[in-house]
């Protein structure tokens, strides 16, 4: 028996993608055509805004914290707050806090408000001291920051109710303990930080102090 030859088989061009018919393809097109669209429109609106973000100014660090390290400060003075007046009455008795010149209200507010900003901001010192004064000690307990000691380093020499000379070398002696790895907050006079700092800080004011360099910068803290 003669075996015929099987006749050639027609070719059949497939469509380029035959899963996907002519009108999905069209969308699919379409679809792309509109996301380029829009990110060529973002891209146009972030260069137009590139040079307000470039100039806007960078958030602001915590003043205190950051003075502290700018320095590599151990020390914090804090003149005490806001006590209305000047110097102390003539029948001043450093034992008797009715013969001085005290915190108002607002200096107590003041005091507390202080304390409030360093315990939110976890500046937390090693030690707190104060001046004998009524006015020092009443600003260091109303911080509630913590324990404090008054120090004869610390007090006022303004009226001469102590010796200017003995008062700032008990003070030096006492910074020149002072280890780089502490931080110690000492609350005390205008008239004593002016001498240590060569700055006068208004009540209630801070300065950051580095007792082995001896440089110093006054830090305003933003409180109410």
């Amino acid at each position: 028996m003669i075996l015929a030859e099987a006749p050639p088989r027609a070719v059949v061009t497939a469509p380029s993608n035959p899963h996907i018919p002519r009108m999905a393809r069209q969308y699919f097109i379409h679809l792309q055509f509109r996301t380029l669209i829009r990110f060529r429109a973002f891209l146009v609106a972030t260069l137009l805004a590139m040079p307000a973000l470039l100039s806007a100014p960078a958030a602001q660090a915590e003043p205190l914290a950051e003075a502290i390290d700018r320095i590599d400060g151990n020390v914090l003075f804090l003149r005490h707050a806001l006590a209305p007046g000047f110097g102390d009455p003539p029948q001043f008795d450093i034992d008797d806090c009715a013969t001085q010149r005290n915190l108002n209200d607002v200096g107590r507010d003041q005091a507390r408000a202080i304390g409030a900003y360093m315990t939110r901001h976890d500046i937390t010192p090693d030690i707190v001291l104060s001046s004998q004064w009524c006015r020092c000690q009443d600003t260091a307990r109303d911080m509630a920051i913590g324990p404090f000691f008054t120090h004869d380093g610390l007090n006022s020499f303004f009226d001469g109710h102590v010796d200017r000379g003995r008062t700032l070398a008990a003070l030096r002696a006492h910074l020149d303990t002072i280890g780089p790895d502490r931080l110690e907050l000492l609350v005390t006079h205008q008239v004593v930080i002016s001498a240590i700092t060569g700055i006068a800080p208004q009540s209630g004011g801070m300065v950051v102090y580095n007792s082995r360099t001896g440089e110093a910068v006054s830090v305003p803290l933003p409180i109410e």
